[in-house]
């Protein structure tokens, strides 16, 4: 496994980020659809601040950033990121228990799928990945990605002003942010375990790309915070969750494995398995997403219960 590390206590750190998002998501939904009720046209900033579900939404939205934190210090990133599907399964079975109806089959059946997928391939991720030191290349490869992503959403957001912008956009956006704010944390954390080896504090002169990097995670979170609520206007709850879970671990991994070779020196087997693992579960969560948006009022009852 890790040496130095504790990936089982780490794997229990996602599941428990992956709860505590699909509650905050469920609020956060909750709360922009009360404010929006209150005025003519969409919900703004200063009546989001007066709703206090959207309040304890947001609270356990950063907290869950928290522990997902937590939980990349434990384990390598392609390891713990997929869990975060769990997020999805987590609001279906919110939403069941709320409601007090049971899962159509369809529903059963796509969480399973997702589940199995999820397993597969962290089970495989936690045999052949490692976590190596972060070198400044990596560093400065990471944010002129970061870099190219800002500019395309600023081309992408400024042409859709001009015309028809698809509320898909939005969860898009969200989940592309998202998946760099744990990617950057990754980095950041290795770096500063990297500083602080044999017990001293070391910081050369390549401390001012993890500064740099720092300074790319709040970008990167604020805007996916900003496109998220956005996508809650014009999304339903089950919708914006489902991109996120798909969307984030799916680049997270990408750049897990690309720019931090987390995988490299693995088997070729296991690419194939990664493979296979992720359509199955993309799979899995597009057919419960589909599945739960013809029960877009039922969520709305069960966020109603859940902030009671």
């Amino acid at each position: 496994m890790f040496v130095g590390s504790l990936p089982v206590l780490g794997v229990f750190l996602a599941l428990l980020s992956a709860g505590i998002l699909s509650v905050g998501n469920l609020w956060q939904s909750r709360g922009v659809k009360l404010a929006a009720e209150r005025s003519s046209h969409d919900a703004s900033f200063m009546q989001l601040l007066k709703t206090p579900i959207w309040l304890a939404g947001t609270a356990l939205f950063c907290l869950a950033i928290v522990v997902q934190m937590g939980s990349l210090a434990l384990a390598p990133l392609i390891v713990v990121q997929p869990i975060g599907v769990a997020a999805l399964v987590f609001t279906t079975l919110l939403t069941t228990r709320s409601t007090g109806k049971k899962p159509a089959r369809a529903v059963v059946t796509a969480i399973v799928t997702s589940l199995i997928g999820v397993t597969v391939f962290v089970t495989v991720a936690a045999v052949v990945s490692r976590q190596k030191p972060i070198g400044d290349q990596q560093l400065i490869e990471m944010m002129t990605v970061l870099a190219a992503v800002l500019i395309v959403s600023i081309v992408v957001v400024w042409v859709g002003k001009r015309g028809s912008r698809t509320p898909l956009l939005f969860v898009v956006l969200g989940g592309v942010y998202s998946g760099f704010v744990a990617t950057l944390g990754k980095t950041v954390i290795l770096r500063v375990e990297a500083m602080f080896t044999g017990g001293h504090f070391q910081l050369g002169s390549d401390g001012l790309l993890t500064l740099l990097c720092l300074l790319g995670i709040g970008v990167a979170s604020v805007l996916s915070i900003y496109f998220v609520q956005y996508s809650h206007t014009c999304n339903p709850p089950d919708v914006v969750i489902a991109g996120l879970t798909v969307i984030d671990p799916a680049l997270a991994v990408i750049l897990g494995i690309t720019i931090l070779q987390e995988a490299a020196g693995a088997p070729v087997w296991s690419t194939f398995a990664f493979i296979g693992a992720g359509v199955v579960a993309v799979t899995g969560v597009i057919r419960l997403a589909k599945a739960e948006d013809p029960d877009a009022r039922a969520q709305d009852a069960a966020v109603g219960r859940l902030s009671e």
